[in-house]
């Protein structure tokens, strides 16, 4: 079995809005062969901002 690293590229936090997960998984299928994923979760001390984070893998 290969195991795969994945390293965090950069991150930061923005304002939430409800339509950030659609950019999110457009990227995630558009950069997928080139070893890049996104992720975006709610920030825990803050609802209103949200992290967005890009992955190589």
């Amino acid at each position: 079995m290969s195991q795969s690293k994945i390293t965090t590229l950069s991150t930061v936090k923005i304002d939430h809005a409800d339509d950030l997960y659609k950019i999110v998984d457009s990227l995630n299928r558009t950069l997928k062969e080139d070893n890049l994923m996104f992720g975006l979760t709610l920030s825990e001390d803050n609802y209103e901002k949200a992290i967005f984070t890009i992955y190589r893998t």
